[in-house]
């Protein structure tokens, strides 16, 4: 509290941080985590995003292969045990690692596309989660275009810094998880899915349902991409068999291989179906 001649004199509440950190003030910083992104990419001319999705456990082909080396060079040291299974762990490392390097270039590949749309708004900008893995392939293809790219990163109890390829200006921390899934869907015209695990499969889940449901309005293109992977972990034709899905809802759902496949449905989908910006973002 400051002092004048009257007396102490109290705080305004949102200058007062135990207040601000205090369960009563939660929904002051929620609305927080809604606002502050909206002004900033309405200041960075943002018209809409994609969005890629993928493991943050994925590893670039040259930091895999250099893992694999040394682990090759070091024979004889250690359990055999232990030492197969560090190798079988390296070798498969060096596999997925493909994944990497397809989200890297696909990446560049539409950003590189979208700047040929103007930049008042920014069409498409990529937007990923913020960390490791896939995410920062995917800002890392961005940057490499020279285009901007957006980062939505979030507070874990065990550190993960955004990475260093996402656009300064662009990059976000969240606190909230829903506040941080409304953001990738918000402003979202499709959605690539790289190999991932239960958090890539929890923002997959949560996209073909507000799509399912009619929460999204408009049609977003949802694309899985390295069917080697998916299809030996969900058997997407099964739920249509059980009837748990039907043949529609399966119908959300496009696949690719390779990123030349990859990047023209996303291309002719974007131009056949979303030709206008985003109306959230407009002054």
């Amino acid at each position: 509290m400051r002092e004048s001649s009257r007396g102490p004199v109290p705080k305004t509440a949102f200058r007062d941080a135990l207040f601000m950190e205090s369960v009563a003030a939660r929904p002051i910083r929620i609305l927080t985590e809604y606002t502050e992104p909206l002004a900033r990419l309405r200041r960075e001319g943002v018209g809409d995003t994609i969005v890629i999705f993928g493991s943050a456990r994925i590893e670039p082909r040259d930091r895999a292969l250099e893992k694999l080396r040394r682990l090759e060079k070091a024979r004889g040291k250690g359990k055999s045990a232990e030492r197969q299974s560090a190798l079988r762990n390296a070798r498969s490392a060096v596999e997925m690692s493909r994944y990497y390097e397809d989200a890297r270039e696909l990446s560049r590949r539409l950003t590189k596309w979208s700047m040929t749309l103007g930049d008042r708004p920014r069409r498409f900008v990529i937007c990923s989660g913020g960390g490791p893995g896939i995410m920062e392939a995917a800002n890392r293809g961005a940057a490499e275009a020279g285009g901007k790219s957006i980062g939505l990163s979030i507070e874990l109890p065990h550190e993960q810094w955004p990475n260093g390829y996402i656009s300064p200006e662009l990059s976000f921390m969240f606190h909230y998880f829903f506040m941080r899934k409304l953001w990738f869907a918000q402003l979202a015209k499709a959605l690539i899915v790289f190999p991932g695990g239960f958090g890539t499969m929890d923002e997959l889940w949560e996209m073909l349902t507000l799509l399912q449901t009619g929460k999204l309005q408009r049609r977003n293109q949802v694309l899985i991409y390295g069917r080697k992977y998916w299809d030996k972990i969900l058997n997407w034709r099964e739920m249509v068999r059980c009837g748990t899905i039907s043949e529609e809802e399966y119908g959300l759902l496009e696949f690719a291989d390779n990123v030349d496949e990859a990047f023209e449905r996303i291309r002719d989908w974007l131009i056949a179906h979303h030709k206008a910006p985003d109306s959230l973002l407009s002054e």
